[in-house]
């Protein structure tokens, strides 16, 4: 793709197709790739595979309202034991913001599911759920 291209693909995308439920994810998430490339193959583009991750994060964040620590989760990683970590633990800064959340949200709700409070209670009192453990700092 390259910036000239690209408004020809995007009207292709909105224009040729009648989308529907489904159809419009792949529609949106073709031009956002596109766009990327684009602009990677631009005299500004030639980024690393580490900014590519970054951007990958940034639109995980930005348009998937995602907010504080997030994790995806490559499950082939599952084959390899230096990754274990991955799937046994988070981080200490995880664990301190969903102490945070835990609290925070105890204080804010007066309509969520007792078990819910409970749980949230838990983490704040510092137990860590899931069986997981916490990272060294």
């Amino acid at each position: 793709m390259t910036v000239e291209k690209l408004p020809e693909f995007i009207r292709k995308l909105t224009q040729d197709y009648d989308h529907d439920y489904g159809t419009i994810c792949h529609a949106i998430a073709a031009a956002a790739v596109g766009a990327a490339w684009a602009v990677e193959h631009s005299p500004v583009g030639g980024i690393t595979g580490f900014q590519a991750s970054c951007i990958t994060w940034e639109l995980i964040r930005h348009w998937g309202g995602i907010e504080g620590p997030a994790r995806l989760v490559q499950y082939e990683n599952m084959l390899f034991p230096q990754y274990g970590h991955n799937f046994t633990a988070i981080s200490a800064e995880t664990w301190k913001w969903l102490q945070e959340q835990a609290a925070k949200k105890i204080a804010e709700s007066d309509h969520a599911h007792p078990a819910v409070i409970a749980h949230w209670k838990r983490i704040a009192a510092g137990e860590v759920p899931f069986g997981l453990a916490v990272e060294a700092a």
